[in-house]
């Protein structure tokens, strides 16, 4: 018998929360709940879940600092989390993407969206980097070890969120072919995922934040999507 899935799910208000967590069982998934973000890391440090939806703004401890010790902790990092939030500006976006989070949905949303957002996070978690390919990829100052999910730059490891390591992937592995915007999604999202364009230039935006002085080899073709290759004399 398959073990369900379980979330959980960091929210302030109560009605919310309890809707969000009627809908996710009502789809087969276990849940847990939390108030605040100290109710929440101390479910966490009971049992780590397989995926946690998470209110930016929550008293006490907020959501960020929530994801910043998820991220901290080598036991908790991989988590996928999925961001709820009513802070629906890009730059907002942009800045939960730089703390880790793999998904970034606003308030007011659909339950349906975000049911499928959170199957998509929990299919891309399970693959992993076991995916058929080279277990290796190397390319400039950037290495990939997909078996063992470590990115490093110039021997550094880098922490990514699995979105932006699947993005990087999907780019490194095309040996200098450009992937669209599409095939990108595809991808690093999921097939049949309903986002906008503008989420892979987010991703793209925050992957390239953590990469450094490598950000450059990651390189926009316009109106087409992106390509990895060495930047020439004046890039970047």
């Amino acid at each position: 018998m398959k073990v369900p899935k379980t979330i959980l799910v960091v929210e302030d208000e109560a009605d919310l929360r309890e809707l969000v967590g009627f809908n996710l069982e009502r789809e087969g998934y276990q849940t847990q709940r939390a108030a605040d973000g100290d109710e929440a890391l101390a479910l966490i440090a009971k049992s780590v879940p397989h995926l946690v939806i998470l209110d930016r703004m929550l008293p006490n401890t907020s959501g960020d600092d929530v994801l910043a010790h998820l991220k901290r902790d080598d036991r908790t990092a991989s988590i996928p989390v999925l961001m709820l939030t009513a802070k629906a500006d890009e730059s907002d976006e942009l800045v939960g993407f730089a703390m880790g989070a793999d998904d970034y949905v606003t308030k007011p949303f659909s339950m349906k969206a975000l049911l499928a957002r959170v199957s998509a996070l929990l299919r891309r978690s399970q693959r992993g980097g076991s995916e058929g390919g080279k277990e290796l990829l190397s390319s400039g100052p950037v290495a990939i070890d997909t078996e063992r999910h470590i990115v490093t730059v110039d021997g550094a490891p880098i922490v990514l969120t699995a979105t932006e390591f699947r993005l990087l992937k999907a780019i490194m592995a095309a040996d200098g072919r450009l992937r669209s915007r599409e095939q990108l999604i595809d991808q690093a999202l999921g097939i049949n995922v309903a986002v906008v364009d503008r989420t892979i230039d987010v991703h793209i935006a925050a992957l390239r934040k953590k990469l450094g002085h490598a950000a450059s080899w990651v390189q926009t073709v316009r109106g087409a999507g992106y390509v990895w290759r060495e930047p020439s004399q004046g890039d970047g």
